[in-house]
């Protein structure tokens, strides 16, 4: 697997899970995407551009799974996640040499949950996306865990 030597090009992505579906945060040309799940509801993929990028795309709906997995994951773990953890996602397509490619960069913040706790869940959670799990060789994918 290659690793991109020179980004071209990136899409950004906030997941949570949105627990008051009033609750309004897009404004100066964004907007707020919200994205089902089976299991879950009102997944948001927060401050979108108008006019997305195929990468922000492709993070916001890698994000929006992941997150609601990642929540899965946790359940299997028997962790209870506290109402305000998320996932940061940044979608990079770039270069090296001629060749093209994908790359991914995860944040995932659970304040309150220890880092190893975080971090198996959070492995577990890229074992069973099918997001994560298509891509999975292909890609260079980076996660880092937040947990405070």
């Amino acid at each position: 697997m290659e690793k991109i030597q020179k980004v071209l090009a990136a899409g950004n992505s906030h997941a949570t899970v949105n627990r008051d579906p009033n609750l309004q945060r897009g404004e100066f040309g964004v907007y707020d995407l919200k994205l089902t799940a089976p299991g879950l509801e009102n997944v948001e993929f927060i401050a979108a551009e108008p006019h997305p990028k195929a990468e922000q795309l492709f993070a916001g709906a890698w994000s929006a799974c992941y997150t609601t997995v990642f929540g899965i994951a946790a359940s299997m773990k028997k962790v209870k996640l506290p109402a305000d953890y998320s996932v940061d996602l940044q979608v990079n397509i770039g270069q090296t040499g001629a060749a093209w490619f994908l790359g991914a960069q995860f944040t995932v913040r659970v304040p309150g949950v220890e880092k190893e706790v975080v971090e198996a869940i959070a492995h577990l959670a890229h074992q069973i996306c099918p997001y994560s799990k298509s891509v999975h060789g292909n890609i260079e994918i980076e996660t880092n865990v937040v947990a405070a």
